[in-house]
């Protein structure tokens, strides 16, 4: 299994509400075993620079790059990248996978 990990930050705290439900949009996509979209909740007395996670799960990179092909995937990027200020992505496997 794959998690994949994504933060973002906004442009303007006003977007952040429309980043969320453009990220949202991502959960139609059938590759995915599990999908989370949210705002962030920290109050970190050292960093608040991210507003808002993806959570997901694939079950093999096939899934994974089936999600990024994904038509959706890009309607969604039309949408969230406009507004979006930083974009960190990780993705790392279940242990006992390479």
């Amino acid at each position: 299994m794959i998690r994949h990990v994504v933060f973002f930050s906004s442009r303007d705290a006003d977007d952040i509400d429309r980043i969320v439900d453009g990220l949202s949009m991502l959960s139609a996509i059938p590759s995915l075993r599990h999908f989370e979209v949210s705002r962030n909740r920290s109050d970190d007395r050292f960093s608040n620079d991210v507003d808002v996670i993806v959570y997901a799960e694939f079950d093999d990179e096939e899934s994974l790059k089936a999600y990024r092909a994904h038509q959706i995937y890009q309607d969604c990027i039309d949408i969230v990248r406009p507004l979006r200020e930083l974009r960190i992505a990780a993705d790392f496997w279940s242990p006992g996978q390479a």
